[in-house]
């Protein structure tokens, strides 16, 4: 696990730097339309079920709690997401492993199921791949609350589970290679 820390600051500090005038014109843009400061912090359970703040592009009017038309353009590229490098930097992330979650979920999990809890959550999984376009999905359901816990949860929680018994340095590069193709 330490190979696996040590890519993972390798790599984020790499994209940092590459991206940081980007990220900036994107935070000033957040800004601007949210008439509020650009990032968004939220708490999200982590590694052995603790608590972290996630960082993310704030994308919504804060008072009407509505998308601005930027914040779509960004939630569908997953360009919100980018700032969560900084949490891989500072070890509360990792490039790959099961997307962290709101309180309610991963840390109500039990017996097996709650090994996914060992791993530290990821930007990036199988399961956020098949789900990448979750918000649509959920919002043609009558219940989407429901159908979230019913079919979303339980089925990402099977596939994290699968990734934590076959993890390995090549299944991340597939997974970090197949979110790639995906976003392009």
């Amino acid at each position: 696990m330490k190979a696996k820390r040590i890519f993972d600051f390798c790599l984020s500090l790499i994209i940092l730097i590459w991206i940081t005038w980007f990220l900036i014109f994107c935070f000033i843009i957040c800004s601007i339309e949210t008439k509020s400061f650009g990032f968004f912090l939220q708490t999200r359970i982590g590694q052995f079920g603790r608590p972290f703040k996630i960082f993310k592009l704030k994308t919504m009017q804060t008072n009407t709690e509505k998308v601005t038309s930027f914040g779509r353009f960004f939630r569908k590229y997953k360009i919100d997401e980018l700032p969560q490098f900084f949490n891989v930097l500072i070890g509360n992330m990792s490039i790959v492993g099961p997307r962290p979650d709101v309180k309610g979920y991963y840390d109500k999990l039990e017996g097996e199921e709650r090994k996914i809890l060992n791993l530290k959550p990821g930007i990036t999984s199988l399961a956020s791949i098949k789900y990448s376009n979750e918000d649509t999905l959920l919002s043609n359901q009558a219940n989407p609350l429901e159908y979230n816990d019913r079919i979303i949860f339980p089925d990402k929680v099977k596939m994290n589970l699968d990734y934590y018994y076959h993890q390995s340095f090549f299944l991340d590069l597939k997974i970090i290679f197949k979110t790639m193709a995906q976003l392009v």
